[in-house]
């Protein structure tokens, strides 16, 4: 593979001066993107990642979403369609890590490469690789962030969490105990969300990862709880829809809210004060680099490996606040505008 930054400079070049996406007459290699919906921004940009790329390596790529956040049987039937149209590689989101195993078992046992992108699955050698965030460490510097910033006052804290939907998938517990751990809370199971025994959480509701979602969530805990100072939000969407449930009773400017993604609204929204810190994911390389990993597989049959001790390769994170704190390393929101969601 190249390395990262030749990889960015290739794509720029394949956007500015290729059509995106290759013509299937003259592609050898087929490949699907399959994202958990078309409209959210990360996957907007995961998308562009992967045209940008197949039309770079002439691959014939189709792309397809679920129709929302959660649904499975329209990412199923995608899965589907993709094995019977004799693709090389699928890149993956999932709706749900554990009920599209599956699907995913049956596409690789007819010799498709399956790379899930940004959720690992369960387990996560159910596919073949996980390109991604490490999820985990992104809520942990979050949570970090916000104790620290807290200072004394983390101890009375009053804390909600925005989180993603009921079927609690990977990319959502991971988050979420992410940031209770950097926060200090013991966390019990380490993938069900809302276990916890800490009198400062006030509560969790989902949100869809939409703002409309995230807005709801928050005037549900706030009829809970007037006093909450604290907000995690699993993505930026909602993170905006709480400020906007906040604002509406005027606690802008007194509850702090932290979030993951990275992508350029959200870290707007760090430089305006919306969001005090975010973890910056890159779906544009998750996506690109997977392209490169199918045509790999598809020109040579080598299969794409993991970063030393972990089940997935590691596409890095970056915490963006412009209130650094000692002993967290961080980029302002300038810093983060010049490398959103790269």
């Amino acid at each position: 593979m190249k390395p990262k930054s030749a990889l960015k400079m290739s794509l720029m070049g394949a956007v500015a001066g290729t059509a995106l996406l290759a013509s299937p007459a003259l592609a050898e290699t087929g490949a699907c993107l399959i994202t958990k919906t078309d409209t959210n921004p990360f996957f907007v940009k995961m998308r562009e990642g992967a045209q940008a790329a197949a039309a770079e390596h002439g691959i014939a790529l189709q792309t397809h979403a679920g129709r929302l956040d959660g649904d499975v049987e329209t990412q199923i039937a995608a899965i589907e369609s993709c094995v019977a149209a004799g693709v090389s590689g699928i890149l993956l989101t999932p709706n749900d890590s554990r009920a599209l195993v599956p699907a995913v078992t049956q596409a690789r046992e007819n010799g498709v490469l399956v790379i899930m992108l940004d959720t690992p699955l369960e387990p996560a050698d159910a596919a073949d690789s996980t390109f991604a965030t490490d999820n985990f460490q992104a809520g942990v510097l979050i949570g970090e962030w916000a104790r620290a910033k807290m200072g004394d006052d983390a101890a009375n804290a009053k804390i909600a969490t925005l989180d993603l939907n009921a079927s609690q998938i990977s990319v959502d517990y991971l988050r979420n105990q992410g940031f209770m751990t950097g926060f200090g809370i013991d966390v019990n199971d380490p993938t069900v969300i809302g276990d916890e025994d800490d009198a400062r959480i006030v509560g969790h509701d989902v949100t869809n990862g939409n703002e409309e979602g995230g807005r709801t969530a928050m005037e549900n805990l706030l009829q809970r709880d007037q006093g909450i100072n604290l907000v995690y939000t699993i993505n930026e969407p909602a993170a905006a829809g709480a400020y906007e449930a906040l604002r509406s009773v005027g606690r802008q400017d007194d509850v702090l809210i932290v979030s993951v993604d990275g992508g350029c609204p959200g870290v707007q929204n760090v430089a305006e004060g919306i969001i005090g810190a975010t973890s910056m994911q890159f779906p544009l390389l998750m996506a690109s680099m997977g392209i490169e990993a199918i045509k790999a597989y598809a020109d040579t049959g080598v299969m794409p490996e993991n970063t030393d001790g972990l089940d997935f390769f590691n596409t890095g994170v970056e915490l963006i606040t412009d209130s650094p704190v000692e002993g967290i390393p961080s980029i302002t929101s300038q810093e983060g505008l010049a490398r959103c969601w790269g």
